[in-house]
């Protein structure tokens, strides 16, 4: 009775899971300037990976918020077939710096660095759907200077409609969450945008997802080849950026992982982790996603639907691709500002008061640190 029960636990977090993160991976991809089911079908491949051969039993992959401004940077430049190449290779150095035992050096990452890079990442969120907020037209540039110049420049296309319906998702995904964490607040939310736009606000000029990117497709699986890209240096930057976001983010998101689950058992193991997260990203780009790592919200989700195990990363996998094509004629039809509300709630929960309170009081050296990683993130 009790594997039995212990079983369903693990099936309900992964469907709450895959509900939540049906909406955020369609955001993320659009914010890297890929297409909308890339990440969709990225964020399953990588649950499943992760959930087989990653070094934590709670641990959800998907697209990651770290990961917007360099992929969008990476694709911007040198095109999808880079990115594949960088993903590969990226994927095989962290296997190998699995099997090197260097799970450990991670680990001694300060506290100032973190922090500095998540607000940095939580900015260039914010500055990424101010565009679709506002409901412009205009497709905006990847930097984060050409996206604010873009959006002084086209101002005179400022939609009311996508503002009030950006904003009320922001909120309705806020205040469900704090009702309850079972319940899958930005796909009610999503719903609930996307029913006012085709009836109510239909003629209303809203951007939708279709206007964007032309219809979602529901046949997932597509295979990518890599092909090599044209050479040049920038290409290995990319490579140890992407080994750095994916082997930091993942460990402190495994350690956040142990401590929200209060786990007693086996804890974490962070080589094992480096490994999983290898396979993960050299996988998912094989399958037309991007690279992936460690989700510290959809985890923290998990941990508080109750999963137990990383049968409910296997359960989600098979749901969110189930639901992704059943749904793929829906959320064509979804508002881009009502995504841009809820990437908005993403990067607003980002940056915790706490942590840049405690990395202030450590003194001048450690604030300087933090504000200095913030702003080249930004840059």
């Amino acid at each position: 009775g009790s594997i039995a029960l212990n079983i369903f636990r693990d099936f309900t977090a992964g469907l709450i899971v895959a509900m939540v993160g049906i909406p955020l991976a369609m955001g993320f991809a659009m914010a890297s300037g890929l297409r909308p089911e890339q990440g969709i079908v990225g964020g399953a491949v990588a649950g499943l990976i992760g959930a087989l051969f990653g070094g934590s039993k709670y641990q959800v992959y998907g697209p990651t918020a770290a990961f917007i401004p360099l992929i969008a940077a990476l694709v911007g430049t040198h095109g999808y077939e880079a990115l594949i190449v960088c993903s590969l290779a990226a994927g095989v150095i962290l296997m190998l710096l699995g099997l090197a035992r260097a799970g450990s050096i991670v680990a001694k990452v300060p506290q100032s660095i973190v922090v500095g890079f998540t607000i940095g990442i939580a900015v260039v969120i914010a500055t990424s759907q101010v565009g679709e907020l506002l409901g412009l037209k205009a497709k905006l540039g990847p930097t984060f200077f050409s996206k604010v110049s873009g959006i002084l420049a086209n101002l005179g296309e400022l939609n009311l409609f996508a503002i009030a319906l950006g904003l009320a998702t922001f909120f309705m995904t806020r205040t469900l969450l704090r009702v309850s964490p079972f319940l899958p607040a930005p796909l009610i939310a999503l719903g609930v945008a996307t029913l006012v736009s085709a009836t109510a606000w239909a003629s209303k000029g809203l951007v939708l997802v279709q206007d964007r990117f032309g219809a979602i497709p529901s046949n997932f699986l597509v295979l990518t080849t890599p092909t090599w890209p044209k050479w040049s240096f920038d290409l290995i930057y990319f490579t140890a950026a992407i080994v750095f976001v994916a082997a930091v983010e993942s460990l402190l998101c495994s350690r956040m992982a142990d401590r929200l689950a209060g786990n007693k058992g086996q804890p974490f193991d962070p080589n094992k982790e480096l490994w999983g997260q290898g396979l993960v990203n050299s996988a998912v780009v094989l399958f037309n996603g991007f690279p992936h790592t460690g989700a510290l919200a959809r985890t923290a989700t998990n941990i508080k639907v109750g999963a137990l195990s990383p049968l409910a990363g296997i359960f989600k996998f098979a749901l969110k691709l189930v639901m992704a094509a059943y749904l793929a004629s829906v959320l064509q039809m979804v508002p881009m500002a009502c995504l841009a509300g809820i990437l908005l709630f993403v990067a607003s929960g980002m940056v915790k008061k706490a942590e840049v309170t405690e990395v202030w009081a450590e003194g001048n050296k450690d604030r300087t640190v933090m504000i200095v990683t913030a702003v080249m993130v930004v840059v």
